[in-house]
């Protein structure tokens, strides 16, 4: 498992943090895939090659900062930081088939199609999101709060659909040699990339006392910050190798797919996740717990390497 690269002048603590965090969840999410009742194992081998394939942990990483920023204890956080990590492996297998983007390499490995097979990729990941509502359903720490637990499991079942995730990538598709405005390209990436990023910050507030006023603020941050993550994500995808990123790079003009510098510009797009940044630091102002680690996230969007 990698740890995210420091932006410039990082306050070490958050960083140090996160890897306690990550360290601790690392083992109990692996164990989640050691069997699936009578999974065939290719298919297992599959689900795990994505899922445990490192990465940056993101998402339970924001998951984490947000429960800290709410004075939440982490294994209550668990279950939702492990079902939004195994939707995401599951949303970049099948990104990567093609009939999507067509990519050969993920996480500086061959993609999963490639790994096994089309037919078997597909089904892992159509298993890893069945299984990620498996563990919010049955938690026992989230059963404790029946209706915490059901909100939890439809904010996130949301952030995933048509009028997320899966609805974004539509979008996506459907964009490639088309030109379109900077609007346009901000509406594919907020449901493509900043559902499922948003969810994680605010999934953790149906915890808490006070969910409406924090669960806002919140979700300002995660849109702000998964909007800043997908046009810094852009900006890689130009001046990055696959070496620092893992993926292919110079993938969207390759396809003829419209990302932020092709619309707005290398120095406008990079102006523009910095105000996002700067957005998202600003909506984290009275939140009853340490918001250090979110703050580090949302510099760490605009300012890694891959």
């Amino acid at each position: 498992m990698s740890l995210p690269h420091s932006p410039s002048n990082p306050t070490p603590e958050p960083r140090e943090l996160l890897a306690q965090w990550l360290s601790d969840f690392e083992p109990p999410f692996a164990s989640l895939l050691d069997t699936s009742g009578h999974a065939p194992e290719r298919l297992l081998a599959s689900m795990r090659y994505s899922a445990l394939a490192g990465g940056k942990r993101m998402r339970p990483s924001l998951v984490f900062g947000a429960g800290q920023a709410l004075g939440l204890g982490q294994p209550a956080l668990f279950a939702i930081a492990a079902a939004i990590e195994l939707i995401h492996s599951y949303s970049l297998i099948h990104d990567d088939l093609p009939a999507m983007d067509d990519d050969d390499l993920r996480r500086g490995q061959a993609s999963n199609h490639r790994q096994f097979d089309e037919a078997t990729a597909i089904l892992a990941g159509d298993a890893l999101q069945a299984l990620a509502f498996e563990v919010l359903a049955s938690d026992p720490i989230l059963s404790q709060n029946p209706s915490a637990q059901m909100h939890i499991i439809r904010e996130i079942a949301s952030a995933c659909g048509a009028g997320g995730m899966a609805g974004g990538q539509m979008l996506d598709l459907a964009a490639i040699d088309q030109t379109i405005d900077y609007r346009a390209l901000e509406t594919m990436h907020r449901l493509k990339t900043g559902a499922l990023i948003r969810v994680c910050v605010t999934a953790p507030a149906h915890l808490t006392s006070n969910h409406g006023p924090w669960g806002a603020q919140l979700a300002r941050y995660g849109e702000a910050v998964g909007l800043a993550f997908q046009i810094h994500d852009d900006v890689l995808d130009v001046t990055a190798s696959s070496q620092d990123t893992g993926k292919p790079v110079h993938a969207d003009a390759a396809r003829n797919k419209p990302a932020f510098p092709s619309v707005l510009g290398m120095q406008a797009s990079q102006a523009q996740a910095q105000k996002l940044c700067a957005q998202a630091i600003a909506e984290l102002e009275g939140l009853p717990g340490d918001t250090h680690v979110l703050r580090w996230l949302a510099e760490y969007a605009i300012h890694r390497s891959n």
